[in-house]
């Protein structure tokens, strides 16, 4: 049963990259094999319920843009928007979705009407799963739009406003538990500070490490195997998010001893927004271990600001991708289209276009990415450039050599030559692939 919303498309094909058709695939082939795997379960692609039918097309100095006749805030209008958004789901073929809780039910009066709003809209999605296939990716807490989380959640001066915000995140842990949700994701997005004026950071950290260490007891307590995840974020809206990235996030969780229980998901633009490339905090929660999932997008390099645009950038998404093939993959997470149309993008079909380009853009990404490290295009040169760690004077200081050894070797007649990091090379061969 169709909703008439996207008038009579069907659903999308992969045609191969000679198509010029704009509503097919054209290097996304769900089935096709790659290092062991189809490109499905490699990319494990999901749809966000937020930008993609939540969003009205706004800016800073203008309105909505959006017609979308579920617009509104009753439980006919939720129920008509999950109509929507499963169709959506199924024309692109896409495995999963995301969603906050304040994306799919009505804002109620009070937390009860809020629950029994969520819980409502939940039992409207399982047969829809059920009858599309689509999955639940991660569940979400919206715990930063209600006036009420304007000085944070877990951070507010308020134990109020932090037990609500608890007893909230409850709610959409039992949620995405019910839904066989894979992964639970917390974002601070008002977990931070606008001045220090007014503000306690020892505290504040204190009340996060506890509000956290209550989410991950509750996951094990209720049989939740999914992986809790945090998104890094540095500013927006709040001048300064404790969560500012991946090495910062790190230190949060060892400080609360929650680093073997939760991981990272890692957005593209934040990672931008936080003066680093997305390989690079990629790269980085790879090696200590918590790269979990991944939010796919891009931000405009004019602006400084967090304009979450589709993918469109194959080398990037090449050099993301390596990273996540060398981590063996996403476990239970996969790559979120965290991304929205541009506002003047006002027809149904341009939802569809979108993600399809982006999809696309990700598949062309690991192949490249694949390709890469099947040659041993950087592989090879990498562990070359190690290699004298790995025998000889090398091995002997990581066996544990003094300083007075290691200086006496130096004295025997060490005189080490500076050797090239040949970076042009390997930027070329990098653009060879993709």
């Amino acid at each position: 049963m169709t909703t008439g919303f996207f008038g009579d498309i069907t659903p999308i094909q992969y045609e191969g990259p000679d198509s010029t058709n704009e509503l097919a695939y054209r290097h996304y082939n769900p089935e096709e094999v790659v290092l062991g795997k189809t490109l499905k379960e490699h990319l494990r692609f999901a749809v966000a319920y937020w930008h993609s039918l939540v969003w009205p097309g706004g800016d800073p100095f203008g309105g909505q843009t959006f017609e979308r006749p579920w617009y509104g805030d009753t439980l006919d209008h939720a129920r008509r928007k999950a109509d929507v958004a499963f169709e959506m789901f199924s024309l692109l073929g896409a495995p999963y979705f995301c969603f906050h809780d304040a994306d799919i039910r009505p804002e109620g009066t009070d937390f009860a009407e809020n629950t029994s709003n969520l819980n409502a809209i939940v039992d409207y999605f399982g047969p829809k799963m059920e009858e599309t296939g689509t999955k639940l990716l991660w569940g979400t807490a919206n715990l930063f739009s209600h006036r009420r989380y304007m000085s944070g959640a877990a951070t507010n001066p308020d134990p109020e406003v932090f037990a609500f915000a608890a007893a909230t995140v409850k709610t959409c842990i039992d949620a995405t538990h019910r839904l066989g949700g894979e992964n639970y994701v917390l974002w601070g997005g008002r977990e931070g500070y606008e001045t220090l004026l007014n503000t306690d950071i020892g505290r504040e950290d204190a009340q996060a490490g506890r509000f956290l260490n209550m989410v991950v007891d509750y996951k094990h307590k209720i049989g939740f195997r999914g992986t809790i995840l945090i998104e890094p974020k540095p500013q927006e809206p709040t001048k300064h998010q404790y969560d500012y990235d991946v090495a910062t996030v790190y230190g949060f969780l060892k400080r609360h001893g929650l680093e073997n229980e939760v991981k990272l998901n890692i957005e593209q633009g934040h990672a931008i927004l936080a003066g680093h490339s997305f390989e690079h905090e990629l790269h980085l929660a790879r090696a200590l271990g918590i790269l979990g999932s991944i939010d796919m997008n891009r931000n405009d390099y004019q602006s400084g600001w967090d304009t979450d645009q589709f993918p469109n950038n194959v080398p990037e998404m090449a050099l993301a991708y390596y990273e996540i093939l060398k981590n063996g993959g996403l476990g239970t997470g996969g790559t979120n289209f965290d991304s929205k149309l541009r506002r003047q993008s006002i027809d149904p079909q341009d939802l569809l276009i979108g993600h399809i380009g982006g999809m696309d853009c990700c598949a062309r990404g690991l192949k490249a990415a694949a390709a890469m490290l099947e040659d041993g295009a950087l592989e090879t040169p990498l562990k070359a450039r190690y290699a004298g760690w790995d025998d000889g004077i090398g091995t002997e200081i990581q066996a544990g050599m003094d300083l007075e050894s290691l200086a006496a070797k130096v004295e025997g007649g060490i005189n080490p030559q500076p050797v090239s990091g040949r970076q042009e090379a390997l930027e070329n061969i990098v653009n060879r692939y993709v």
